[in-house]
């Protein structure tokens, strides 16, 4: 008599599911499996990213492995903290065109990750099953940072951050009717009293709601959206090569519009800036993915939201901002609902039941 198990998606599928850059969040998009239309196919059936060792880990290195990715995490958000505030720098101090650091800031890290993967990775590097949802997704992230360093233009660091953290909750909210991964209604409630955090921080009709709350809520859509796509290709692409594709709508896109408008920086200073986006961004997603190889997203993923604090602390410490006590309230209350949200996808994914075999 022959034993045919059922056999779950692994964990680590998930964990190098979000090759994107800003920051995405990985929760939102968990599932214990793949719907139907994302079945992952059978050549396909190997995971790469599994480890090789079938030796269980013990409770101490697991441990170790968890506090690792913590840190880890929030070192990834500093760094693209760094990153924002650097675009942010560029576009009200140095008052340079938006196309340019735009293209400056893909084409570093494009430049970062094939020094870092080597030339000889190229081929394999743009070889995919998905190549026009990889190009539609590529095209949602340089539109995403498009209208992210508008909205940097006009509002402050925590400002943009706060409302960015609802991608999330709007990528639960539609992952249902998109892929088939339901929420309950209590999370319905959270990404709700989210929405609600939003709306006291910009307080609209109480205070001229400036342009670049346009802006912002444009970046959360279009990244909400870019998150979902990433969702997708993770059971057709590895990690690597959804990385490098999203480079290339920014590097090829933004090209003639940045060489039309180039205007040389005034001093090296500038230039050490230009080229540091794309070292923030190449680091910040590594160390990204690095920390969901450690440590599951359900332990992580609230530590996302230390984001707000180092982009607090950049916008004082670069341009004099403090957050009035509307977005802090607003902001606690964004954050709050999203530590809800990766509590309940933790319950609920406990919850579910082992596979068993099937004789």
């Amino acid at each position: 008599m022959r034993l045919k198990c059922v056999r779950a998606t692994p964990d680590a599928a998930m964990r190098r599911s979000h090759p994107g850059i800003a920051p995405g969040w990985l929760t939102a998009l968990r599932s214990s499996g793949y719907p139907k239309p994302m079945q992952r196919p059978a050549s396909d059936s190997t995971d790469d990213s599994a480890p090789t060792s079938l030796a269980t880990p013990t409770p101490a290195s697991a441990r170790r492995d968890r506090l690792r990715a913590i840190g880890l995490m929030m070192l990834a958000v500093t760094t693209f903290a760094c990153l924002d505030t650097t675009a942010k720098y560029l576009v009200t101090r140095a008052q340079l065109p938006l196309p340019q650091i735009v293209w400056m800031r893909f084409l570093g890290q494009m430049l970062m990750i094939l020094l870092v993967m080597g030339l000889v990775s190229v081929p394999r590097l743009f070889t995919t099953r998905r190549l026009r949802l990889q190009l539609l997704r590529s095209g949602l992230l340089m539109a995403s940072t498009v209208l992210n360093f508008l909205a940097l233009r006009h509002l402050r660091l925590d400002q943009t951050m706060t409302i960015q953290f609802l991608s999330p909750m709007l990528v639960a909210l539609v992952a249902g009717p998109l892929l088939g991964e339901w929420i309950g209604w209590r999370r319905l409630v959270a990404i709700m009293v989210g929405f609600a955090g939003i709306v006291v921080a910009i307080r609209p009709g109480f205070a001229e709601v400036p342009p670049g709350v346009v802006f912002a809520f444009g970046c959360m859509l279009t990244y909400a959206s870019f998150m979902l796509i990433t969702r997708y290709l993770s059971a057709y692409d590895p990690t690597d090569v959804t990385l490098a594709y999203s480079m290339v709508a920014g590097v090829v896109l933004a090209a003639p519009l940045a060489i039309a408008e180039w205007t040389w920086p005034a001093d090296r200073y500038i230039w050490l800036l230009i080229l540091s986006m794309g070292l923030w961004g190449a680091l910040g997603h590594y160390i990204f993915i690095v920390a969901y190889r450690l440590a599951p997203a359900s332990t992580i993923a609230p530590f996302i939201y230390t984001q707000l604090l180092s982009m607090t602390m950049f916008g004082y410490l670069v341009f004099g901002d403090l957050p009035d006590q509307w977005t802090l309230i607003g902001s606690a209350i964004v954050v709050a609902s999203g530590i809800y949200l990766v509590h309940r996808e933790n319950v609920t994914r406990s919850a579910k039941p082992m596979p068993t075999p099937v004789v």
